[in-house]
C-alpha cells in the first residue's frame, strides 16, 4: 500500500505501499529474496517542481516476432481479440478507478476484455481461496515482497516472459527488477511505487499558526506545539489500519538506528528485543503518548481509517480535525476527495530525520501471473511500459518507478517532485520492513505486527512489553 503501501489498501481509498538495492535476504517462505542496501539523503528529496526535467519516454521494447502487434504507443502488445482476463488487487475507490483507465486503455489496445477482481488484504489469503476453488485471477497485484516469494513457493506464480522483461530492462533500474526476481528468475513487473516518507500538511493550518516544516524529530514535536497551542490538533493518525503504524515505526528505525540495522531487523537477524527497538518505540512515544497531539487522541485515532486520517486534515477550513498526516505520496488520492489542492491548499515535507539521516521509505505493488497464458503475459508487459505508466500518472496519487516516464506526465509540482526523488535515488533507497515480512508478521490485520503497534498506541508507555510481543509474533513467523 501496501504499498503501496503503494498498494495495500485495507478499506476506504488508501493504499499502502506497496514501496533496495537486491542483495540476498534470508530465505523466507522456501524462497530466497532481496532487500535494500542504502539510505537517501532527504536532502535529494524535492517536493517542488523546481529543476525537475525530463526523462526520455520514447524507449521501446522488443516484440516478440510472432506476435502479432498494435501499431498505436510505443510497447507493442498482441491481438487478443475474445480473451478474457481477470487481474487481482486490494485496491478500492479512487485508486481502483485510476488503475481501471490504464486497464481500459489495454483493451483498446489488445481487443482483450480485462476484468478488475477486487481482492481482500491480505491479499495471498485470498489468492489461495480462490486457487482452491479453481478460479485463479490472470494475474495478482502484490503489494508484498513476502508476497511474491510465497506466491513463488507456493508454485502459483508464473515467470514473467520475454516481452515483459524487455519492458523492464529498458524502463527499470535494477533494484526494480531484483525486487521482482525470486532465486534469479523474474516474476514480478512493479507498476507502481510509493514515497512512504512524506509528511502532508494543511498549509492554512501552518500559516495561522506562523508554523514551517520542520527538518527534524526535535523540530517536528515543536511543531506540534505550536499548532496545538494555535486551537487545532496538529496530527492525524490512521490507526485503525495498522500498517499505518509499521510506517511510523520503520522511518523513525532507520533514521535512528541507520541501515545496517534496519537490514538486520528486516531479516530478524537481531531481535525486536533489540535496545535500537526501544530506542525508536520511546521516541514514538514522544508523540503516542500526548493524546492532545493526537486528532481524537489514541482511541479516536484507533478508530480512524487511513483514508478519513487525510480527508479530516483537509476538511473543515481553517479548523480541520489535524493539521498534518504521515503517509507516502498516495496520499494525495485521498486528498483530491476533498476541497483542497495539492501544491497549495496540500503540501508535504521530508519525514523529519531522528538521526544523522532523514529516511526514505519505499513500498510498491508488482504484477504477477498466476496463469501462464499469453493474456496475461500480454498484461505485465503493458503494466511495465511507459505508456500505462503515463496513464496512471496523470490520474495522480501514483508514482511510478518506471525511470523512463517523462516528469511532465505527472498533474502537479507535488507529485513530479516525489517521483524525481524516488528515480534520482536509484538503488539507494530502502523497501517497507513489514512488506519484507512473512505475511503472518508484517501484513495481517489484528496480527502480528500490525497488532501489536496499534496496542502501544493505546499503551506507548509499555515499551518493554511492546518489544516481547513483537519479538515472540515475529520468531513465530520467521521460524529463526
Amino acid at each position: 500500500m501496501r504499498t503501496t503501501r503503494t498498494g495495500r489498501t485495507t478499506t476506504g481509498t488508501g493504499t499502502r505501499a506497496g514501496t533496495p538495492t537486491g542483495t540476498r535476504v534470508g530465505t523466507r517462505t522456501g524462497t530466497t529474496g532481496r532487500t535494500l542496501l542504502a539510505v537517501v539523503a532527504v536532502g535529494g528529496l524535492a517536493l517542488s517542481a523546481a529543476g525537475c526535467g525530463s526523462s526520455d519516454d520514447g524507449k521501446k521494447s522488443t516484440p516478440s516476432a510472432s506476435s502479432t502487434t498494435t501499431p498505436a504507443g510505443s510497447v507493442q502488445l498482441p491481438k487478443l481479440d475474445g480473451e478474457k482476463i481477470e487481474v487481482a488487487a486490494v485496491w478500492t475507490g479512487a485508486e481502483q478507478a485510476n488503475f481501471v483507465k490504464v486497464l481500459k486503455e489495454f483493451e483498446k489496445r489488445t481487443g482483450a476484455t480485462v476484468t478488475f477482481v477486487p481482492a481482500q488484504d491480505p491479499i495471498v489469503n485470498f489468492l489461495g481461496t480462490k486457487i482452491a476453488g479453481g478460479s485463479p485471477p490472470d494475474v495478482a497485484m502484490l503489494p508484498q515482497v513476502g508476497a511474491i516469494q510465497q506466491a513463488v513457493a507456493k508454485k502459483w506464480a508464473k515467470p514473467a516472459g520475454p516481452e515483459a522483461k524487455a519492458q523492464l530492462a529498458a524502463n527499470y533500474s535494477k533494484v526494480w527488477q531484483d525486487l521482482g526476481a525470486v532465486d534469479g528468475t523474474q516474476y514480478g513487473v512493479y507498476f507502481k511505487a510509493a514515497n512512504k516518507s512524506l509528511v502532508w500538511y494543511n498549509t492554512k493550518v501552518f500559516d495561522n499558526a506562523g508554523a514551517t516544516p520542520p527538518a527534524t524529530w526535535k523540530n517536528f514535536l515543536a511543531t506540534a506545539d505550536t499548532i496545538s497551542a494555535s486551537g487545532v490538533t496538529p496530527v492525524s493518525v490512521g490507526g485503525a489500519d495498522g500498517w499505518t503504524l509499521t510506517d511510523w515505526f520503520e522511518n523513525v528505525y532507520l533514521s535512528q538506528a541507520g541501515p545496517d540495522k534496519y537490514d538486520q531487523l528486516a531479516k530478524h537477524t537481531i531481535k525486536w528485543t533489540d535496545p535500537s527497538v526501544k530506542d525508536a518505540l520511546t521516541t514514538l512515544a514522544q508523540l503516542f503518548g500526548k493524546p492532545n497531539l493526537i486528532a481524537g487522541g489514541a482511541n479516536g485515532a484507533l478508530q480512524t481509517e487511513f483514508p478519513a486520517s487525510v480527508t479530516q486534515t483537509f476538511t473543515g477550513g481553517d479548523q480541520p480535525k489535524a493539521g498534518m498526516v504521515f503517509e507516502g505520496d498516495f496520499a494525495a488520492v485521498n486528498i483530491a476527495e476533498t476541497s483542497a489542492k495539492v501544491g497549495t491548499d496540500a503540501k508535504a515535507f521530508p519525514f523529519p530525520a531522528v538521526g544523522d539521516k532523514a529516511p526514505v521509505v519505499t513500498g510498491g505493488d508488482a504484477a504477477v501471473a498466476l496463469k501462464d497464458t499469453k493474456g496475461a503475459q500480454a498484461l505485465l508487459t503493458w503494466l511495465g511500459s511507459t505508456d500505462a505508466a503515463k496513464i496512471a500518472a496523470g490520474s495522480g496519487g501514483f508514482i511510478s518507478p518506471n525511470k523512463a516516464l517523462d516528469l511532465g506526465a505527472y498533474p502537479n509540482d507535488v507529485q513530479r517532485g516525489i517521483a524525481k526523488a524516488l528515480i534520482g535515488a536509484g538503488d539507494n533507497v530502502r523497501f517497507d520492513m513489514s512488506d519484507q515480512a512473512p505475511q503472518s508478521f508484517g501484513g495481517t490485520p489484528g496480527k502480528g505486527e500490525w497488532k501489536d503497534l496499534q496496542d502501544f498506541l493505546k499503551n506507548p508507555s509499555d515499551v518493554t512489553g511492546t518489544q516481547s510481543k513483537l519479538e515472540a509474533d515475529a520468531a513465530a513467523a520467521f521460524k529463526n
